[in-house]
């Protein structure tokens, strides 16, 4: 009898398929600026889209949160009227690996810094090579964007950008230079001090631009409780930002800043993508 069980859970065995999550995709990419790979995930509703398509959320990172910012994004979308919550496309950008980060995210989400103004890296190693910012928007903007609008129905009026740590510095970067590019910014616990210098330069160019041009944009700036404590003063950095930029209201720029009680640099990511979540869709219910 044992045996005959032992059999069974074989066969059982042999019969399994790999777990996926509905309605996603994925697909790669060789961008032309660089040559560079990526590994674009993609999460569409499983209802008819609106006459104007569906919002989109842009995922930097996504071999680390695809799946987190997905089943939020499902369940909660199931019952907008109560958790603010639309149907939305997922567009997560992520690399050729099974890890939850690639080496390749230094380069593509940094600006370009003398290596004497880069934080010391704790282990004495170099790090990887920076400086590709400008070049990865490039990507984002004219390669990436076109192609998930051709193949899926996309309102670009409602467009997302969802960034954390280096990817939250590479979102303040693309609204402090491209603030068209998106609706509404989401940074977490972005890395400001790593090219502090470049970033409060564009900071001052994009607020004189604000103070010009009104426009209509919603910045979701986060960070963890515990992440207080760390020498490159992340919380105090994002805190202030917010509070500089929260002087543009009158201009179109609403922002909100939120600490996270008892969260840290990653365990931070979860919540941290529900308050995303509904952030973002009522700041482009007010754009709609």
């Amino acid at each position: 009898m044992a045996l005959q069980t032992n059999v069974e859970a074989v066969n059982k065995v042999k019969d399994s398929t790999e777990v996926t999550i509905p309605g996603t995709e994925q697909r790669v990419m060789q961008s032309r600026v660089g040559n560079s790979d990526y590994r674009i995930f993609v999460y569409t509703p499983d209802e008819e889209p609106p006459v104007t398509g569906f919002p989109v959320i842009y995922l930097l990172d996504a071999n680390a949160v695809f799946g987190t910012m997905v089943e939020a994004q499902r369940l909660q979308g199931r019952r907008p009227e109560k958790t603010g919550v639309v149907p939305a496309i997922v567009v997560g950008i992520g690399y050729q690996t099974e890890a939850p980060f690639a080496s390749a995210r230094y380069y593509d989400y940094t600006l370009p810094m003398p290596v004497s103004e880069l934080p010391k890296r704790p282990d004495g190693t170099e790090w990887p090579e920076q400086g590709g910012a400008e070049a990865f928007l490039t990507f984002i903007e004219e390669e990436l964007k076109p192609e998930i609008e051709r193949d899926f129905p996309i309102d670009s009026n409602r467009q997302m950008i969802f960034g954390h740590s280096l990817g939250g510095l590479f979102v303040l970067h693309v609204l402090f230079t491209k603030p068209t590019a998106f609706q509404s910014y989401i940074a977490g616990s972005p890395s400001i001090h790593w090219n502090k210098r470049i970033l409060l330069e564009e900071e001052q160019h994009f607020t004189l631009r604000m103070e010009q041009n009104s426009m209509d944009i919603g910045l979701l700036l986060t960070v963890g409780e515990l992440e207080s404590s760390h020498k490159s003063r992340m919380n105090d950095n994002a805190k202030e930002l917010s509070e500089r930029l929260s002087k543009l209201a009158n201009q179109g720029l609403r922002v909100e800043f939120k600490q996270f009680e008892d969260e840290g640099h990653v365990s931070v990511l979860p919540v941290l993508i529900s308050r995303a979540l509904r952030f973002g869709w009522r700041s482009l219910s007010v754009n709609a």
